[in-house]
């Protein structure tokens, strides 16, 4: 799998182990910090909180995994990462 993950993304297996922390980091640091945003807000019901929630989570992650990249050397990686599921996702244009 890490073979695989390596080709794909042409990089050394330090970078993919940096890689692999970044996004590890980034996502526990999106989830602590929309919780936080959550309790802020108080939201009473359910489904609204689910949808909040959700919201807020897809738009935290790729902050927090950009910010995260700075210390870990893996800044251009993620940002043409993120670039292209914004491409894929519509938003944003098109990078080959």
């Amino acid at each position: 799998m890490f073979e695989r993950l390596q080709k794909k993304w042409k990089v050394s297996g330090w970078q993919l182990a940096l890689i692999l922390c970044t996004f590890a980091i980034g996502g526990s640091l999106t989830g602590f910090v929309g919780k936080k945003i959550m309790n802020a807000l108080s939201i009473q019901q359910d489904w609204l909180w689910a949808i909040c929630y959700f919201l807020l989570i897809t738009l935290l992650w790729p902050l927090a995994v950009l910010l995260i990249s700075i210390p870990f050397g893996q800044f251009r990686f993620f940002s043409r990462y993120i670039r292209k599921i914004g491409a894929k996702l519509g938003v944003g244009r098109r990078e080959d």
